[in-house]
């Protein structure tokens, strides 16, 4: 598999944490948003995937975008570990709170979004995830365990580590979500989630490395 990726992008980082999950080996085509006036622009990452959007996944002869459906195809396909509870109503929270973040929260406060807001960039960025967060402490007050939904890891996760790193990136204040902040804390510390971390990264900036 090749996974057409930028280290910083949090749709990316959930594709990453499942593949490490699975654990699926994989190659890193890295696509820098930045550099160039954005590589996700080129002729040739428009003929990977016609949104000019990362993640993108070659794998079994198909390339597929958009992280939710990448997941949704390693898990029909490589089903151990699973990031679906087999409980349908714990199966259906979990796709609920990735479902809020992906469309949500994150869509919002990423880059195409921040450069049209200019200046007000960092306060659209804060009052987007911080709306956001709050329905989502409400949610998981009622849904968590050890992580979001019980105490298996499940693709809820894997939407709310990347989120969490973007509230940080954009000085979010966390102290009205503790129960998001622990959930984060118990995650950071499972090995998939340390390896696709954007600080560990092929296309990590030296500065930027852990």
């Amino acid at each position: 598999p090749i996974l057409y990726s930028y280290f910083r992008s949090s749709c990316s980082w959930r594709v990453r944490i499942a593949l490490a999950m699975k654990g699926i080996a994989y190659d890193v085509a890295p696509v820098n948003l930045l550099k160039d006036g954005g590589q996700q622009f080129s002729a040739e990452f428009k003929a990977v995937n016609p949104m000019q959007q990362v993640p993108a996944l070659k794998i079994d002869g198909i390339t597929l975008s958009q992280s939710l459906a990448i997941i949704h195809y390693l898990e029909d396909t490589c089903p151990n570990p699973r990031l679906l509870p087999q409980d349908p109503k714990k199966r259906a929270q979990a796709r609920m709170i990735a479902d809020h973040i992906v469309s949500g929260i994150q869509p919002l406060q990423n880059l195409s979004i921040l450069k049209q807001m200019g200046e007000k960039k960092m306060e659209w960025a804060q009052n987007c995830i911080a709306s956001g967060f709050q329905a989502l402490e409400q949610i998981l007050q009622h849904t968590a365990g050890r992580y979001c939904v019980g105490d298996e890891v499940s693709m809820a996760d894997l939407c709310l580590v990347p989120q969490v790193f973007n509230a940080e990136r954009f000085k979010v204040d966390m102290g009205p979500y503790p129960t998001i902040t622990r959930i984060n804390k118990a995650l950071l510390e499972l090995e998939a989630f340390k390896v696709s971390h954007p600080s560990q990264q092929p296309d990590t900036p030296a500065e930027l490395r852990a």
